[in-house]
């Protein structure tokens, strides 16, 4: 009986109508595409079968020649426009040395006094969800102007800044798509970066991710019959995702790489390619870094698994009564 209300659509939906102000941006869109939705109501990929769907420009497009005429493209850095180079064949882009040592430490003291003061802590024993709401600065990586510009060139949209994750050791993740927990529509909506706070090696659990794997198909609850009922959600969860992500890769024999970054190095990744956690093999290795995630602005977004629209923060004045 637990697992089963676990799974009843209604509680969720209860819990949404008191979400209001964070759940409105998904409304004038739901009329965009003409679908009969509240904003509290669930949503999932299944809802916008048959609609006519955007393909984001670098999608449709190779970078390697589509983004020289990108305005937005021309007023980056040389170094930068050739690392932006390859993100249609590869799925991310890497910028070294991005952050400087100083900043780094800045940004580790600001985590290690928000820790201390208790107003963040650690879930799952590793990582703390949302420190962008509790700092300035923090905020301010993710919000950082160069980057938000970096993105919006990819996307070739405007972007928002969704959520922050700061990882203590390595997260030992399943291999996965962000597209199946910060699901949108149009597909692809989603653009992310892992910032490194410490060197990072083989031992300490290094992020990996496989290379070209963004071209695979979005795999939604539909492709491993998990979509549920009118008033259930499926019962097949994430670990069933994570089984059948494996097998496609198995099947499709993509290059796996592990991302050994030094201090102040940046990983950007698009929406669906499949990265993870490897193991730790120190335990007394930490693998210290921050993640971000950004939306396009004009997209739908919602976590399919759950069938629950995502709720936004709005940063205007929320730094207010926050000294740093």
């Amino acid at each position: 009986m637990k697992e089963l209300l676990k799974r009843f659509k209604p509680t969720f939906q209860v819990y949404n109508f008191f979400q209001k102000k964070k759940l409105l941006h998904n409304v004038p869109l739901y009329k965009k595409y003409g679908l009969r939705k509240r904003y509290y109501s669930s949503v999932s990929a299944s809802d916008f079968e048959g609609l006519e769907e955007e393909v984001n420009t670098y999608d449709l497009k190779n970078s390697r020649e589509a983004l020289a005429s990108s305005e937005k493209f021309q007023q980056l850095d040389k170094k930068i426009q050739q690392e932006l180079l390859s993100w249609s064949d590869d799925g991310y882009v890497v910028l070294k040395n991005y952050f400087s040592s100083d900043e780094v430490a800045s940004f580790n003291e600001k985590i290690d006094e928000l820790l201390a003061s208790k107003k963040v802590k650690f879930e799952n024993g590793n990582k703390i969800m949302f420190a962008i709401h509790k700092s300035k600065l923090l905020f301010q990586i993710g919000a950082h102007k160069k980057i938000i510009s970096i993105l919006e060139t990819l996307l070739d949209k405007e972007v928002t800044l969704f959520q922050s994750i700061n990882f203590l050791t390595g997260s030992q993740q399943g291999a996965h798509s962000d597209s199946i927990s910060m699901s949108t529509f149009p597909k692809g909506n989603l653009i992310a970066i892992w910032v490194a706070l410490e060197d990072i090696d083989a031992e300490s659990g290094p992020l990996y991710y496989y290379k070209g794997s963004h071209k695979l198909p979005y795999f939604m609850n539909k492709d491993y019959d998990n979509e549920g009922s009118t008033f259930f959600l499926g019962n097949k969860g994430y670990d069933a995702y994570l089984k059948n992500i494996q097998n496609l890769l198995d099947d499709n024999k993509l290059e796996k790489k592990h991302f050994l970054a030094k201090k102040g190095d940046v990983l950007i990744w698009h929406a669906n390619l499949v990265h993870g956690g490897e193991k730790v093999l120190d335990d007394n290795k930490t693998r210290k870094s921050m993640v971000f995630h950004y939306y396009a602005k004009d997209a739908v977004a919602f976590h399919e698994i759950t069938q629950r629209p995502t709720l936004k923060e709005n940063f205007e004045g929320l730094f207010d009564s926050i000294k740093e």
